[in-house]
C-alpha cells in the first residue's frame, strides 16, 4: 500500500470511529446536562485539567514518542526493537501512573479545596484517579499501532471507551442515582474508569502475544529506553507546562465570573455550558482534522528523513488548504444554527449564543491541529510548546483581566485571538523551516 493510501485509510478508519464517538458523546452530554444540570455538568468538567495533567505526567509525552521511535525502527525492518520500546514504554508509564494514582487519591481533599477551590470535587477526584493505570495501558498501545501506521486497534479502543462510558453512566443512574449518598455526578467519573477499563482489556487482548512474549536481554532495551526517555521527557515537560496553564484557565473562569458579578452557583453554571455544550458542539467536526493529524505526524517525519523530502510542501499546503475550508464551512454552519442548536439540543439559550460566538474560531482552530502536528512530525516540538504556550497565555490574560469587566463573552474572544496567533505563529515556523532547507 503506497504512502497517500496509507494516510487516507487510516484518516478514514479515525474519522469514522472520531465522528462516531462524538455523536455517541454528543448526545451523552445532552444527558448529563439533562440529569445533573448545568452545575453538575460544571462540577464534573472542573476535575479534567486534573485528569489532563496527569495524564500528560504519566503517558501522553511516552505515548507520542514510542510511536516516533516505532515508525523509525519499523522503517529499518527492526519488529524486535518496536516491541522492546513499547514494554519499556508500557513499564514507565504504569510506574508514573500508579504514582499519580497515590498522590491523588491521598490529596484528593486539599486539591479540590484549595486549588481547584470547590471541596465538592473531593470524590469525583478520588474515583477519577483509578482511570490512570488503564489510561496509560491504552494510550502506549495506541501509540504502538499509530507508529505502525495500523489504526484499526486504536479506533475500535476509542470506540469501546466511549460506548463503555456512556452505557455504564446509564446504567447507574438507573440503579442508583437517587440513592447516591455522595455527589450524584459521582457517576459519571466511575463511567470515565470503566470505558479506560474495557479498553485497555481489549488492547492487551489485541497485543497479547507481544506482551507476554519472552523477553530479550538487557542491552535490547537500551537503545529503545534512552530514545524514549530523550523523547518524551521533553514532550512530557511541554504537555505540563501546557496543562497547567490550561488548569489554571479552568479554575479562573469560575472565580472570575462571580468578581464579575455572578453567584457561585451562576458562575459554574456558565462554565458548565461552555465547556460541556457550546464548546463539543464547535469541537465536534475536528474529529477529521484530527484523524489527518494523527496520520500526519508519522508520515512527515518520514518524508523529513526520506529521498522524499520534496513532497512535503505540497502536503502541507493541501493539508493546510482542506482544514481551514472545513473550518469556513463549519463557521457559517455554527453561526446560522447556533440558536437553534442551543434551544433545540440544550434546552439552553445560552449555549447557543455560546455557539455563534465560537463560530469564528472553527478555521484557525481545525488549521492548528494539522499544522501543530506538521511540526512536531519535524522535530519541531519546542517550537510548537512555544506557540501552544502564547496562545494559553492570551487566553489567560482574557480571562484574568477582561472577565471581571466584561463577562464571558471577554474570554470568548481572547479564544479567538489565541487561535489566530497560534495559526500565524505556526505558519511562520513551517515558512521560516522551508527557507532554512532550501539554503542548505
Amino acid at each position: 500500500m503506497s504512502r497517500k493510501q496509507t494516510i487516507i485509510r487510516g484518516t478514514f478508519i479515525l474519522t469514522f470511529t472520531g465522528l462516531l464517538t462524538r455523536v455517541i458523546g454528543f448526545f451523552y452530554r445532552i444527558f448529563l446536562s439533562r440529569t445533573f444540570q448545568a452545575e453538575g455538568v460544571g462540577l464534573y468538567q472542573l476535575i479534567f485539567p486534573v485528569y489532563a495533567l496527569c495524564f500528560s505526567l504519566t503517558s501522553a509525552g511516552i505515548q507520542t514518542a514510542l510511536s516516533r521511535i516505532v515508525a523509525k525502527y519499523k522503517a529499518l525492518n527492526q519488529e524486535k526493537t518496536c516491541q522492546n520500546a513499547l514494554k519499556t514504554a508500557l513499564f514507565l508509564s504504569m510506574i508514573l501512573s500508579f504514582a499519580a494514582l497515590i498522590v491523588v487519591q491521598k490529596r484528593a481533599e486539599p486539591i479540590a479545596s484549595t486549588i481547584l477551590q470547590e471541596p465538592r470535587c473531593a470524590e469525583l477526584l478520588t474515583s477519577m484517579s483509578l482511570a490512570f493505570p488503564f489510561a496509560a495501558i491504552h494510550s502506549c498501545i495506541c501509540g504502538y499501532y499509530l507508529g505502525m501506521k495500523k489504526t484499526e486497534v486504536p479506533a475500535v479502543s476509542q470506540l469501546l471507551e466511549q460506548l463503555f462510558r456512556v452505557l455504564s453512566v446509564v446504567f447507574f443512574c438507573q440503579i442508583g442515582l437517587h440513592f447516591s449518598t455522595g455527589t450524584p455526578v459521582t457517576i459519571a467519573v466511575l463511567g470515565m474508569v470503566c470505558g479506560e477499563i474495557v479498553s485497555a482489556i481489549y488492547s492487551i487482548f489485541m497485543l497479547h502475544e507481544t506482551l507476554f512474549s519472552s523477553s530479550g536481554k538487557l542491552q535490547d532495551f537500551l537503545i529503545p529506553a534512552r530514545e524514549l526517555l530523550h523523547l518524551s521527557i521533553p514532550l512530557t515537560a511541554n504537555r505540563v507546562l501546557l496543562n497547567l496553564l490550561q488548569s489554571a484557565e479552568a479554575i479562573l473562569i469560575p472565580l472570575r465570573l462571580q468578581m464579575y458579578g455572578l453567584t457561585l452557583s451562576d458562575s459554574l453554571s456558565t462554565y458548565g455550558v461552555l465547556t460541556g455544550m457550546a464548546l463539543p458542539c464547535i469541537l465536534f467536526p475536528s474529529a477529521i482534522t484530527n484523524s489527518v493529524s494523527t496520520m500526519l505526524l508519522p508520515t512527515v517525519a518520514e518524508l523529513q528523513v526520506s529521498d522524499l523530502r520534496d513532497n512535503l510542501p505540497k502536503l502541507i499546503r493541501k493539508v493546510v488548504f482542506c482544514c481551514f475550508s472545513l473550518g469556513f464551512l463549519c463557521m457559517a454552519g455554527f453561526f446560522v444554527l447556533g440558536n437553534i442548536m442551543g434551544n433545540l439540543i440544550f434546552h439552553n439559550s445560552e449555549a447557543g449564543n455560546f455557539i455563534i460566538t465560537l463560530a469564528f474560531i472553527c478555521p484557525f482552530l481545525y488549521t492548528n491541529t494539522a499544522l501543530i502536528s506538521i511540526l512536531n512530525g519535524l522535530g519541531k516540538t519546542s517550537f510548537t510548546f512555544l506557540t501552544n504556550t502564547a496562545g494559553l497565555l492570551m487566553r489567560i490574560c482574557s480571562v484574568y483581566f477582561l472577565i471581571p469587566k466584561y463577562g464571558i463573552l471577554a474570554y470568548l474572544h481572547g479564544l479567538l485571538a489565541s487561535q489566530f496567533l497560534i495559526s500565524a505563529l505556526s505558519l511562520y515556523g513551517l515558512l521560516h523551516y522551508g527557507k532554512r532547507k532550501e539554503s542548505d
